[in-house]
């Protein structure tokens, strides 16, 4: 994103407003400099965990931090990416708990490419790669958003998924954790799953069936990272013959799924997965080289271009929207060689055929 674009955005948008009126507004004296990085606005240095000398005070202080984080983050895929926030379940009631994902205005109705961003699993949400990476190295590296505006700029559709949505916690002012949050919290406080999104996989297949398997695109393609690459499989799984037709591509990053226990030795799932999905991952190797796995082996692997798991996806965008658009080309080229059915000609394949069986 332009430096003034930021700087006119951050102006109008800022995360240290909704801090002044907690009661960590000293501790949480930072906002996101013109280089999308977080800093102390006093100090300008980078977040200090321990400011409390208890580790509890400080793991507190820093799950506050990560909501208004989110929430600036939701703010600027609405400002930043121009996208819509789309509430499910579709038919909910007045009263009942609800989550939400991010969409382009077209999403559903453009021919053209949709790409489906599929983050990780953890206490992050829609637009977060991570929330520690964020903290630590910045929006540009730690946000979906270089993606986001990399597909819009190529004149793509956009779904970006929120699977970490799955509770709604009753005596919480924030009103909504996730499902690794959910299994983390002591037994005696229990939320209240959201229909539809209980989970990251039951999220995933619900937006695929009442958004994704309507949408007009040719052209789907999922980026996937970490336990969203499971989630992807899962819903390769359940929706087989659907995802099949209208996935034309696939980029794994440091994806967690596993084809032998997921697949179920299913032969043409694995040679689908083979033929379209791609993966990079964490390695020391140069960006983009492949990498060879002895044990797991289900698609063609290559180098992140770092060995730290947080930087991956900002490391490797470009090839990852490199494979993407070959893949994209090869698929207008196939279409395009392809013989066109038309009446006359299924009618003389069917004349032709009769004649055969006469004879």
């Amino acid at each position: 994103m332009g430096s003034m674009l930021w700087l006119q955005i951050q102006q109008e948008l800022s995360l240290r407003k909704p801090t002044e009126g907690s009661e960590y507004q000293e501790e949480l004296k930072y906002d996101f400099n013109i280089k999308g990085e977080l800093r102390h606005l006093d100090t300008n240095e980078s977040f200090v965990f321990n400011y409390y000398n208890g580790h509890e005070q400080n793991h507190k202080c820093y799950k506050v931090l990560g909501y208004f984080i989110t929430q600036y983050v939701y703010k600027l895929l609405e400002r930043i990416c121009m996208l819509q926030k789309v509430s499910i379940p579709t038919d909910a009631t007045e009263d009942e708990p609800r989550s939400f994902f991010f969409m382009s205005k077209n999403a559903l109705t453009s021919s053209s490419s949709l790409i489906i961003l599929l983050q990780d699993r953890g206490v992050f949400c829609a637009g977060q790669w991570g929330r520690r990476v964020i903290v630590s190295e910045g929006l540009r590296h730690g946000t979906q958003i270089p993606f986001i505006k990399m597909a819009l700029q190529s004149h793509w559709e956009v779904i970006v998924l929120n699977p970490n949505d799955n509770f709604t916690d009753p005596n919480s002012e924030k009103g909504r954790f996730s499902a690794w949050e959910e299994a983390s919290t002591s037994t005696q406080i229990r939320g209240i799953p959201k229909r539809g999104s209980s989970s990251p996989e039951e999220h995933t297949v619900y937006i695929w069936d009442h958004f994704i398997a309507k949408s007009a695109a040719r052209n789907v393609a999922f980026i996937a990272h970490g336990y969203g690459g499971l989630v992807f499989v899962d819903l390769l799984l359940q929706r087989k013959h659907e995802v099949m037709n209208k996935v034309s591509s696939v980029a794994f990053i440091d994806s967690t799924h596993n084809m032998q226990h997921q697949s179920r030795h299913d032969p043409e799932i694995q040679k689908w997965i083979h033929k379209n999905c791609r993966e990079w991952v964490s390695n020391s190797k140069p960006l983009n080289k492949t990498v060879h796995f002895l044990m797991r082996v289900s698609c063609p692997a290559f180098s992140a271009g770092t060995e730290k798991y947080g930087l991956a996806p900002s490391c490797c965008l470009q090839p990852i929207f490199k494979y993407l658009k070959r893949k994209l080309k090869a698929k207008i080229t196939e279409a395009s060689n392809s013989p066109v059915a038309t009446r006359s000609s299924t009618r003389r394949k069917a004349i032709n055929k009769g004649m055969l069986v006469c004879s």
